[in-house]
């Protein structure tokens, strides 16, 4: 099987299907209703990807005769006019000062970690692009682009095999269970022993990306203005570091969804001038040769961008370990408003947002290479510079600015999200075991404290990076080596009961310690290597990182699935009893333990209400905010004391930045709808005097089931 069409379509629909199914068991899909929508919602979208690559792979396609270039040679020189910098600074500047708007009163470690659980799915999921575009992604899906054309886009149009165990096995009991970070999951349900070693690797993997942004955007810097990567990276860190300081979360969301539009708009200008300068989208299109034009490259031939390789790497191993591990991807899902809002997030990101992520991040390198073949650029320019050369040819002064700034935001999008998430991390699985009688007050100064520690060291990590050949390269031998014994571990948890302690404890520690070896013995991935061949390598201890650095995370799967498996079969595992709530089929004890009484995963329609202040205080380590509601409110809402409540203000376009969650302690008579909250939640609702205004509330996870 050797068409890559044909085998991903075949491995990652069983993924998909294995997901269906336990979607189908606990009625999250079905043939009515609600259950029908979500089926063709998951089945159309994996269609729509299925029909794309398909054409693109095996369509007909007539391609323009290439054109010799007649002009000057190129010569590497600074790029950009004072005007383009100007524009970047500005940017900074603007930048910082969203950032540090939004993210003032932050007075706990809800607050800076989630943004207190209040955003809807549309601001989640542009801030969500935002995040999984980083300053690496222009540069090398551009480079890749520029050798190998669309199939570049791979990475983007592959992530669909795990929509339906994302949104309808993990979603849920992340959301309902009230983790603050991965770890704590690992320990709740296994044990503290895998707390720890998860807490280790998951820094790995987290540090190492925010190595690899710094070093992206350094490079970057370095070639348009000659400045010393290392320096580069380290003012781009300071700028990123200080609201993210100051704000957590909110900051974070507010200056992702900003940077998120910029992103789009300014790659999809990007391609915009290209075509027109070829004269057209025909012409750009029959420019592209055709293999350029192909949704995947060469299933095994070129081990430097393997189809089968880029398979297993990306859209198994990495796919697996940012959707569910990814301490960023899971802090942003929980500041949702409600798991319906996250599921929604997740859904346009994976079907909407994705496509055209990968246009914009790949769209420098397309054009680039049909500028190329239509005589108009010089074929003898770098791939790793197709980006910038394409920007500066086509873009106007102030305009090649704005697409710089694009780059300057995928950066610090990407890198504000790693340093929360490893802030997250370091407060909630470092210091608080070590303090556990910490205040919240003493744990946010530790989370700051960790934000500049961790771009620090960031920064330091800038000159390992420098050794790998291509940013796409140190990004795919990284991931691959990292990702298997965490995702394996964590998807048997979830969606197998048997898995035990002590096979979480082997998969994790054996399976790094046999992919360590892999590096030192590459032959060890020689049987899982799909007939790619081993690349020449230097002499050394660690030469063995650049052979089958894709494969690598086919072998790392397999060799942890065999140790989760095995180990489990001959251990005691944990009763059901002591899992509940952690483990799929058993999403109702998640919402009892979320909410403190049965509920299912309902959300109740807006009922616009009045609101007032009361002298009520919050219990310190409450989750939600006391309220009293009057019997009108309440019979409109159908709602008792002990629901939950979401509150927010009637403008819609604010996406939840003013709103909180509340508990219902108590009805009071009243004919008109009316909420009174305590002290302390009223100010994040209503700024001023509410008084006289119009607010909105729902009802949320309410007992009876509609699904």
């Amino acid at each position: 099987m050797k068409d890559p069409f044909v085998y991903q379509y075949t491995f990652g629909g069983l993924v998909f299907l294995l997901g269906l199914w336990y979607a189908w068991k606990q009625d999250y899909i079905g043939l009515q209703g609600r259950r029908l929508r979500n089926l063709l919602v998951l089945v159309g979208g994996m269609a729509a990807f299925a029909g794309l690559q398909g054409w693109l792979q095996y369509s007909p396609m007539t391609t323009l005769p290439p054109v010799e270039y007649t002009g000057k040679p190129y010569v590497k020189e600074v790029l950009g006019t004072p005007l383009d910098y100007g524009i970047m600074v500005g940017y900074f500047v603007v930048m910082l000062f969203i950032g540090t708007w939004f993210g003032r009163n932050q007075k706990s470690t809800s607050d800076f970690f989630f943004g207190g659980q209040r955003f809807s799915w549309w601001l989640i999921s542009f801030s969500l692009v935002a995040t999984t575009i980083g300053s690496y992604s222009f540069v090398k899906y551009s480079k890749i682009a520029f050798d190998h054309g669309i199939s570049s886009s791979q990475t983007y149009l592959n992530d669909w095999a795990w929509a339906p165990l994302l949104v309808f096995g993990w979603l849920p009991i992340l959301y309902f269970s009230r983790v603050v970070s991965i770890p704590e999951y690992f320990e709740r349900r296994f044990d503290a022993r895998s707390r720890r070693v998860a807490t280790v690797l998951l820094l790995v993997y987290l540090i190492g990306y925010v190595g690899i942004n710094l070093f992206t955007m350094g490079q970057a810097l370095n070639i348009l203005l000659g400045v010393d990567v290392w320096m580069a990276a380290a003012g781009v860190a300071g700028v990123s570091a200080v609201y993210v300081t100051f704000g957590g979360q909110t900051s974070v969301i507010m200056t992702d969804l900003f940077q998120g539009a910029m992103l789009l708009v300014t790659g999809l200008v990007l391609l915009w001038l290209g075509v027109e300068a070829l004269g057209g989208p025909e012409l750009f299109w029959g420019h592209l040769p055709r293999g350029h034009r192909q949704a995947f490259p060469d299933f095994n031939a070129d081990p430097s961008f393997p189809a089968v390789g880029i398979f297993w790497q990306d859209a198994i191993a990495n796919s697996a370990m940012f959707y569910f591990l990814n301490q960023g991807m899971v802090m942003r899902l929980m500041s949702a408003r409600n798991v319906q809002d996250s599921r929604r997030s997740v859904l346009s990101m994976l079907l909407i947002l994705m496509p055209i992520a990968a246009v914009v991040v790949a769209s420098g390198g397309w054009v680039g290479q049909a500028l190329v073949h239509a005589g108009m650029l010089d074929p003898t320019i770098e791939a790793k510079d197709a980006f910038f050369i394409t920007a500066d040819m086509l873009a106007r002064p102030g305009v090649f600015g704005l697409v710089m700034a694009a780059l300057t935001a995928a950066l610090m999008s990407t890198v504000d999200t790693l340093i929360t998430a490893i802030a997250a991390i370091v407060v909630n699985d470092v210091y608080q075991p070590l303090k556990p009688e910490a205040t919240d007050k003493e744990m946010l100064r530790a989370a700051r404290i960790s934000s500049i520690s961790i771009t620090l060291f960031g920064v330091l990590l800038v000159p390992i990076f420098m050794q790998f050949d291509s940013i796409y390269a140190a990004h795919g031998a990284f991931t691959a080596a990292v990702t298997p014994p965490l995702v394996v571990a964590l998807l048997l948890g979830v969606f197998w009961r048997r898995m035990t302690p002590m096979a979480s404890l082997v998969t994790m520690v054996g399976g790094s310690i046999m992919i360590f070896a892999s590096v030192i013995f590459p032959e060890l991935v020689a049987p899982f290597a799909h007939g790619v061949e081993m690349k020449s390598a230097s002499e050394g201890f660690l030469a063995g990182k650049d052979q089958y650095k894709y494969m690598r995370a086919l072998y790392g799967m397999v060799v942890c699935f065999s140790l989760g498996i095995g180990v489990s079969i001959f251990t005691k595992p944990r009763s059901l009893e002591s899992v509940r709530g952690l483990v799929w089929g058993t999403v109702g004890d998640a919402i009892k333990n979320y909410k403190g009484s049965k509920g299912a995963e309902v959300i109740g329609p807006f009922v616009d209400t009045q609101l007032a202040a009361e002298q009520m205080v919050r219990e310190p380590g409450a989750h939600f905010a006391p309220a009293r509601i009057s019997s009108a409110l309440a019979a409109l809402l159908g709602v008792s004391e002990g629901d939950l409540l979401y509150v927010s203000d009637r403008r819609a376009w604010l996406g939840g930045l003013r709103a909180t969650h509340a508990k219902v302690v108590s009805v009071f008579d009243g004919s008109e709808p009316l909420i009174r909250l305590c002290k302390e939640a009223t100010p994040v609702v209503a700024a001023g005097d509410p008084t006289g205004r119009v607010f909105r509330v729902q009802a949320l996870y309410k007992a009876e089931s509609t699904l």
